[in-house]
């Protein structure tokens, strides 16, 4: 079968990716709109359509705040043991090294400073922690930056290097293409000064903002070690916006404090589970897979399915039971931080960019389990494909039939039918409940007054708002950007 799929993407190779990139945007359009042709048409199928979705949306709210719970208490659990004993423990554990990789274009001196600061105080012995710099080439101001940093931290890890990543005809520039130059050239200097064991040794892709939590290193040896599968892994801790979360605006604060509950509970969701933002693998598994790709924005989620694809399905994502905590956008004024913020979601929503490379794979890719390869690509088209619509579908959707098809508002179903659905919208303010609790147990508390914190809920009025100017228009003009064929520039997130 996958023979035959390769010849249809050989045969059309243009047609068959223009299908696939056409394919989100034209699912998510004939959501949005149903409720408007199909209340015209099909109203009694419109009506069970929104309150069937608003069950999924009820289901899904509680998934959401049952495994976010479960994962707060390994966090917790984790939190309290002592990582370094028990790596330190374990034969092998003098042959480990981690390299980091932190690209970089256009960050303050002081936010790099941070991020090497953390990674300094790990448990782990700091001598056998290497750090690369990957700077871009272009940026006029990144010679001096590395300079300054390699020369306050010359003395403290096993050793600090900086790359700069010129640009190549035929990449797109981003994170992904400098990643790339910068492993290939670390690998080329630590091997060549025989520095590691690259059999014993990670590689890390940390965002420039990430701080660690200080026993990080020593959980992923310990992780590293005793997994007989380590070359064919990943690890990902959950990546939490409490670096800045009371300086940021409301709106943007709004949805760090999803992000942050949701990344916490996809640790124990298993198959959804892929890298993101900051992560790592083994060395060897990167090397294998011929690093990350140079022809995309978005890199986290490509590399995982390329190395899923190359090794036949027998790639997995382990979970690291600690926080890592990131920047939500801020800038020099209110405004800037809102432009900031939508700036990212475009950036993270552009993800969708990926799915039909992923759907492409899925065909012609042979001897990769089918279940496993079925329900990797259906939570990510899941996810994708809904972005933009759930807040329709959940906001306006019920209450827009009655104008749409005043007859049909006559029926028994048309007239109970917005109420039916806010009831069970208003269900989920009992998992938000749970999920506002989790996110008061591992967010700092000492950043901000007690009613400050006490009165935060209250921000939660703003949801309907930021809901569509921060996620689903975004997701929107991504999805019908990649049906008109057209890319999306990179921008890198300010950090004030």
């Amino acid at each position: 079968m996958t023979n035959f799929f390769n010849a249809i993407f050989t045969r059309y190779p243009i047609k068959s990716r223009r299908f696939l990139e056409i394919l989100p945007g034209l699912f998510s359009w004939t959501l949005i709109t149903f409720p408007i042709w199909g209340s015209l048409t099909i109203p009694f199928v419109v009506a069970y359509f929104i309150l069937f979705f608003d069950i999924y949306w009820f289901y899904k709210s509680f998934v959401a705040a049952t495994t976010a719970y479960i994962a707060s208490n390994k966090i917790k659990e984790a939190e309290k043991k002592n990582w370094l004993l028990k790596a330190s423990g374990l034969a092998d554990f003098d042959k480990v090294n981690h390299v980091i990789i932190i690209p970089n274009y256009k960050e303050r001196v002081e936010k790099l400073r941070e991020t090497l600061t953390t990674i300094a105080k790990q448990t782990f012995p700091i001598k056998r922690i290497y750090v690369v710099l990957a700077m871009e080439q272009r940026e006029e101001d990144a010679k001096r930056k590395a300079e300054t940093l390699m020369l306050e931290f010359q003395d403290i890890f096993g050793g600090i290097f900086t790359t700069y990543h010129p640009d190549i005809e035929g990449e797109v520039k981003g994170k992904s293409s400098n990643e790339a130059f910068a492993g290939k050239e670390i690998y080329k200097i630590l091997t060549a000064r025989n520095l590691v064991d690259m059999d014993f040794t990670t590689v890390s892709s940390v965002d420039a903002d990430s701080i660690f939590d200080m026993q990080y290193f020593s959980y992923l040896t310990h992780s590293f070690l005793t997994d007989n599968d380590r070359y064919k892994k990943f690890w990902q801790s959950a990546n939490v916006n409490y670096n800045n979360f009371w300086k940021i605006p409301a709106p943007t604060r709004v949805i760090a404090f999803f992000g942050s509950v949701w990344r916490m509970a996809v640790l124990v969701q298993k198959d959804k589970l892929v890298s993101n933002s900051t992560y790592s693998l083994s060395f060897n598994l990167l090397k294998n897979i011929g690093y990350w790709d140079t022809d995309v924005i978005p890199e986290d989620y490509r590399i995982f399915f390329k190395a899923f694809y190359q090794l036949k399905g027998n790639v997995w994502v382990e979970p690291i039971f600690l926080k890592t905590s990131m920047d939500a956008p801020l800038s020099t004024s209110y405004i800037k931080s809102l432009k900031n913020k939508y700036d990212q979601e475009r950036r993270w929503s552009w993800g969708v960019s990926d799915d039909p490379l992923f759907i492409k794979w899925w065909f012609t890719v042979p001897n990769v389990p089918f279940l496993r390869k079925t329900i990797m690509l259906y939570n990510v088209l899941l996810d994708h494909f809904l972005w933009p619509v759930n807040w329709f579908i959940i906001t306006i959707a019920a209450n827009i039939i009655p104008f749409i098809n005043p007859v049909f508002s006559r029926t028994t179903l048309g007239y109970r039918l917005p109420s039916i659905a806010g009831a069970i919208l208003t269900s989920c303010l009992f998992a938000l409940l749970v999920l506002i609790l989790i996110d008061l147990r591992h967010r700092p508390r000492n950043s901000t007054s007690k009613a400050r914190q006490f009165l935060f809920p209250l921000e939660f009025i703003l949801l309907p708002i930021v809901g569509f100017f921060f996620h689903s228009l975004p997701a929107i003009i991504s999805h019908t950007q990649l049906m008109f064929g057209k890319r999306l520039e990179y921008k890198v997130t300010e950090k004030a």
